[in-house]
């Protein structure tokens, strides 16, 4: 059985609708929320585990900076079982490019495969920025 916990991200890349207007000193920006799982089918991710995959596959991709927390949460696996776990969340702020996408797409896929998962769980929304 495997077993992930809260995760999803949709195998297609859609295209996120910058605001209308940012204010004074401030550019369009998109902001990505990923979340994943730590339960696997061997046991869990742990912290440890979690910061070498950040150190090895986040940051030489998002090198400008990011956000990590560590939360609570459930997911409905496929069978329909309720999972309840430790995730890590991840946030990262960008400009809105075919590059970031491919290496979005590129990270979840990664993790899932490293760690089993059924899915990463992705949530874009637009934004602006500054500094």
């Amino acid at each position: 059985l495997l077993c992930i916990g809260l995760s999803a991200l949709t195998a297609s890349a859609c295209a996120v609708s910058a605001p209308r207007s940012c204010g004074a000193g401030a550019q369009p920006a998109v902001v990505d929320t990923l979340y994943f799982g730590t339960r696997t089918p061997d046991g869990l991710v742990s912290d440890a585990d979690w910061q070498r995959f950040v150190d090895a596959e986040v940051t030489p991709r998002f090198p400008q900076g990011l956000t990590s927390w560590t939360a609570q949460g459930q997911w409905r696996m496929a069978d329909g079982h309720i999972e309840r776990e430790t995730s890590h969340v991840l946030q990262l702020i960008h400009a809105d490019s075919t590059a970031v996408e491919r290496s979005i797409l590129a990270l979840s896929q990664q993790y899932r495969r490293r760690f089993q998962q059924e899915a990463v769980l992705r949530l874009q929304t637009p934004g602006c920025m500054s500094f």
